[in-house]
């Protein structure tokens, strides 16, 4: 792995959950159902919040931007979440969801120089990506940036976490792993109970089916857990996801990247003091829990 992909998984650890922070506030949740969306279950808000930037997406463009989703459970949400809100609004509320969170979070330090340095670094990171094949990235991206520095700084880790995300599923897309298969695979090395991809809505007899499928190929056995193939496809797929994470960390530098990263510290303690984020992760990363 190479210096840059290293950093490239060391800064995913660090700002992820300054993004995913949304999917769980209650602030975020009180917008949401300000906008009369249904906020007893997480997914019409998260589904709304994370395609707005997309436009009135389909089924099928979502199905294909979120991947290990059952196109099943995709096509519950949408495109009916835009007859609740367009997308505008939704992006609007988003917006002011961040904002609250934030402060709820930082109260008087969202105005501090340290935010203010780290949005800007954090941007030039953001603006280095290249887009190419990066749905999510070139949506996120096309949005105004936000002229307050919490809010840019959100934008930004946004754009970097979708960037990596979309590079998530071409390494997928490479080992041959189905959107079902690629939860099995990821449960089956013991990164998180099979418990935790309920909310992806595959069934129990699509689990079972990827299983046998992941089986024929030498990758789980039949008890579901990996083979020595199986975690060295795993490796694969998340060292490929690093390599293809890489380029704006590259761009922005070693010396940069841990000023941001010193820079987002207090924003990430504060993340983890709230105890908005799950303690289990379907990512590999502690005490966040995400789709891509």
């Amino acid at each position: 792995m190479s210096a840059s992909s290293r950093l490239a998984r060391s800064m995913w650890h660090q700002l992820e959950p300054l993004h995913a922070v949304l999917y769980f506030s209650p602030q975020a949740f009180e917008e949401a159902a300000a906008l009369n969306y249904d906020v007893d279950a997480r997914w019409p808000s998260y589904f709304a919040y994370r395609t707005a930037p997309l436009g009135a997406a389909g089924t099928r463009l979502a199905t294909a931007t979120y991947y290990s989703f059952s196109p099943r459970t995709v096509a519950e949400h949408l495109p009916a979440v835009w007859d609740v809100a367009t997308p505008e609004q939704v992006l609007d509320a988003r917006v002011r969801a961040v904002d609250r969170t934030y402060r709820a979070m930082l109260g008087d330090g969202v105005a501090a120089d340290g935010i203010v340095e780290a949005a800007e670094l954090a941007r030039r990171a953001a603006e280095s990506v290249q887009v190419e094949g990066r749905v999510l990235t070139a949506a996120n991206l096309d949005l105004p940036w936000p002229d307050e520095p919490h809010l840019a700084l959100w934008h930004a880790t946004t754009v970097l976490r979708e960037h990596r995300g979309d590079g998530h599923l071409v390494a997928l897309n490479a080992a041959g792993l189905d959107g079902c298969e690629a939860l099995v695979s990821f449960a089956a090395i013991g990164a998180a109970p099979v418990a935790n991809f309920a909310g992806r809505g595959w069934s129990e007899q699509e689990w079972d089916e990827a299983t046998q499928r992941l089986v024929a190929r030498g990758l789980v056995k039949p008890d579901g857990t990996a083979t020595e193939d199986g975690r060295a496809l795993r490796d694969q797929v998340e060292r490929m996801t690093d390599d293809l994470a890489a380029e704006p960390w590259r761009r922005l530098g070693e010396d940069r990247a841990a000023r941001l990263g010193q820079l987002t510290a207090p924003v990430l303690g504060a993340v983890f003091e709230s105890g908005l984020l799950p303690m289990t992760s379907t990512l590999g990363i502690a005490t966040v829990q995400v789709a891509y």
